[in-house]
């Protein structure tokens, strides 16, 4: 196969101007950059002219575009994905779990990049991770692991268990 084409590439900018080379195929893992690409044409994306990330910054979209590369074999997402079982549970692959073990900013980040960039599996995924953090713990547990303060006075609180008791493991 020495005469096999290498893949087209394709040049994206995070938020910070840091111009990232990868394969169409990996970026393509974003429907919102296939969307960009279908509609710009390979030919309109450059280093020169890279497709701009405005939400996300370096290292944060580094971070996505290795996942992407792992994940590039996979099959793509359908709409008919929304149904799927795999929605149902917290299970998370053991790729996919080490890569998560981030900081929670960058977690979230991930979060919020993953949205935006539109790339369901990664979102997931992320989601995934932070429902197992919270997972079992009492409210008290779950503010000190996102360092969150309780605002609430002890009636509001008493009020919100009564509204939300159906929600309760019983």
């Amino acid at each position: 196969m020495a005469d096999a084409k290498p893949a087209p590439k394709i040049w994206v900018q995070s938020n910070d101007s840091a111009i990232i080379e990868l394969d169409r195929q990996v970026a393509e893992r974003s429907v919102l950059i296939k969307n960009l690409i279908e509609d710009i044409g390979d030919e309109g994306i450059t280093a020169q002219n890279p497709i701009p990330i405005p939400n996300v910054n370096e290292a944060v979209l580094r971070k996505v575009v290795e996942w992407c590369e792992h994940h590039r074999n996979d099959p793509p997402q359908t709409q008919d994905d929304d149904n799927d079982a795999r929605k149902k549970t917290t299970e998370i692959e053991e790729w996919d779990q080490k890569f998560m073990q981030v900081d929670q900013e960058m977690l979230f980040e991930i979060i919020l990049a993953s949205n935006y960039l539109d790339i369901k599996p990664l979102l997931d995924v992320g989601c995934k991770t932070v429902a197992n953090m919270i997972k079992g713990k009492s409210p008290e547990e779950i503010r000190k692991t996102f360092n969150i303060t309780n605002d609430f006075t002890p009636e509001e609180e008493e009020q919100i268990r009564r509204e939300n008791e159906w929600a309760e493991d019983r």
